[in-house]
């Protein structure tokens, strides 16, 4: 039986911009072959489960030519896959995919394409240039700044300069001084405002605003490379006013995010809309020990316990699927009263319809214990991971409170980019680090080495027992705070306005 390929745009990097279509093409997929100028943000959205090709193309350094990408797309549909077919911006602007759709068609392969937002428009936006206004264009015309191998740009520069509209260039870096010649030789004013984006809508976007005739001797001296735009016209005046992105507060600053892959988007959705690059780099992960005697032994004499207290998220997974395993919903807890260790546990019980009864004031294990010793008026059942912190369980002994500590799952630590992250991190390629818990901390020093030169970037951390397994390693960091996400962000922000 045949696949199907699904032409989805990606729009021009930051991930929020992927249309709620295009994110869900991607979680059904196959297999993804995907091309070199969609974000890496983009990219950790591609589910575990899915294949993904890389045929990335680079101006003069084509990888895989387009006829070969042709015959993958064809070759994955016709073994029965779901193919999604991943190009920046937008396919059917000079993205050559109604070529690539045209050789499905001809085969009789099923396809769809789903539109993606063209960085002709947003990365202008991003860049403080609305591409249309009243005062100054009512058209815009976008054209291609790159023409066929060995060919001379076929641009009929008169019939642009007549429409006194906006002029958008795309891949036009390399051919930039023979656009601007060309509008020039073809009677355009060498005042026009004219402007360049950078990496447009990513962290790392840079802008440079000059005249059309001073364009191409500011950018050689800002150094701009591509991938870039090139936009001409009145609206390049509106840049210095509406240049948004460059106001955030963590507009620039690169960001690593450390946390399990399933939980890491809160954090990095939070750090982006603030202007920060957030690069999700996993150092641990979650397995549930399944199946799990012990905790089907308690589950079978719950009436025996009058807390149940959970320590993380990935607990209360772990012991839901172990109590629906048995067969048994939240009806089983019964009067058993919830601890929750902090907002981010409470929300995830609260996902089963579960709301804690208690929630410590200072969210760690060890508080967690003390307000556990004073509410509690029987035995304890506390399902947690494989090497949970002493702690918790310390404070109940003392307190003389009886419980029983379960675990329900492990935390590994293991990535297999190790290597790329330890280069990135020696280079200084962070300004900060981002650690939610003191295993995070072990699986970052697992995944580059005791021995890596931490002295370039201020780790972020919730808590003190995160800060001091930090410390251990000689990282210099920063306490949220309070022991949750937004607080988390807020030290980054706060530490930002220091260092400026």
């Amino acid at each position: 039986m045949s696949g199907k390929v699904t032409l989805v745009g990606a729009g021009p990097g930051d991930p929020g911009l992927l249309t709620l279509k295009g994110r869900e093409a991607l979680r059904q997929a196959d297999v993804v072959v995907c091309d070199r100028l969609v974000s890496p943000a983009v990219l950790e959205m591609i589910p575990d489960s899915a294949r993904r090709i890389d045929v990335g193309k680079e101006a003069g350094h084509h990888l895989i030519p387009q006829e070969q990408i042709n015959d993958i797309l064809l070759n994955e549909a016709l073994a029965g896959h779901n193919v999604v077919r991943l190009k920046g911006g937008d396919p059917f602007v000079f993205g050559r995919g109604g070529e690539e759709l045209q050789a499905l068609a001809r085969a009789g392969v099923e396809f769809a394409e789903i539109p993606g937002v063209t960085s002709a428009v947003a990365a202008a936006a991003y860049g403080g240039i609305p591409v249309t206004h009243r005062d100054f264009a009512s058209s815009l015309h976008i054209i291609t700044g790159r023409a066929r191998r060995g060919a001379a740009l076929n641009i009929d520069f008169e019939a642009l300069v007549r429409t006194h509209g906006t002029l958008v260039f795309l891949m036009g870096v390399t051919a930039m001084p023979d656009i601007v010649k060309g509008l020039l030789d073809a009677g355009m004013d060498g005042d026009t405002p004219a402007a360049m984006v950078e990496r447009g809508t990513l962290p790392g976007q840079r802008r440079c605003v000059a005249t059309l005739a001073t364009l191409p001797q500011r950018a050689a001296e800002m150094g701009i490379h591509s991938p870039a735009l090139i936009i001409v016209g009145g609206v390049c005046a509106l840049a210095k006013e509406l240049c948004w992105l460059e106001k955030l507060p963590l507009y620039g600053k690169r960001i690593l995010v450390t946390r399990p892959k399933d939980r890491a988007g809160t954090l990095s959705d939070k750090l982006r809309a603030l202007g920060a690059e957030a690069v999700e780099f996993p150092c641990i992960r979650t397995e549930a020990l399944l199946p799990c005697p012990a905790m089907e032994s308690a589950l079978g004499r719950l009436a025996e316990y009058a807390w149940l207290g959970f320590t993380s998220a990935a607990g209360v997974e772990a012991f839901w699927n172990c109590l629906r395993g048995m067969g048994k919903d939240a009806r089983a807890l019964g009067g058993v009263k919830l601890a929750a260790i902090g907002p981010a546990t409470g929300k995830a019980l609260e996902a089963h319809g579960l709301v804690p009864d208690l929630i410590p004031e200072i969210y760690d294990a060890a508080h967690m214990g003390e307000a556990l010793a004073k509410a509690a008026a029987g035995r304890v059942l506390l399902p947690r991971a494989e090497a949970g912190s002493a702690s918790l369980t310390d404070a109940l002994a003392e307190a003389g409170v009886s419980c029983d500590a379960i675990p329900v799952y492990r935390t590994i630590y293991d990535n297999p980019r190790s290597a790329e992250l330890r280069e990135e991190i020696e280079a200084g390629k962070f300004d900060f680090v981002t650690f939610t818990s003191a295993s995070t901390v072990k699986g970052f020093i697992s995944s580059v080495g005791a021995d890596a030169d931490f002295g370039h970037f201020t780790g972020l951390c919730i808590g003190a027992q995160t800060a001091g397994e930090a410390e251990k390693h000689g990282i210099h960091v920063r306490i949220a705070e309070k022991a949750a996400i937004d607080a988390l962000v807020q030290s980054a922000v706060e530490q930002q306005q220091i260092c400026k």
